[in-house]
């Protein structure tokens, strides 16, 4: 059996390729190209070594809150209030 690490890039029957995220004696956790992060039992699961590199994914955005536009204009008023008052 072979040893593998974090990060190796593997094939598994069922899934197809992926990158080994984690590995330990118990279980073995795969991050799959096209089906998501898989948990394995370590002594049951079969898998081959590839040389297939991983896909290029884009970075995650992170989600804003959207406010509302009466809140905005509200704001844009009083900023505007205040510059009209430096100036004097």
């Amino acid at each position: 059996m072979k040893a593998w690490a974090k990060g190796d890039r593997v094939v598994q029957p069922t899934y197809g390729s992926g990158t080994l995220v984690e590995v330990n004696e118990h279980h073995t956790v795969i991050e799959f190209d096209e089906h998501g992060r898989k948990t394995f039992a370590t002594r049951l699961v079969t898998l081959q070594a590839t040389s297939e590199p991983a896909p290029a994914k884009a970075p995650r955005k992170r989600a804003t809150k959207a406010k509302p536009k009466a809140e905005k204009a509200e704001k844009a008023a009083k900023k505007a209030a205040a510059d009209v008052e430096d100036d004097d």
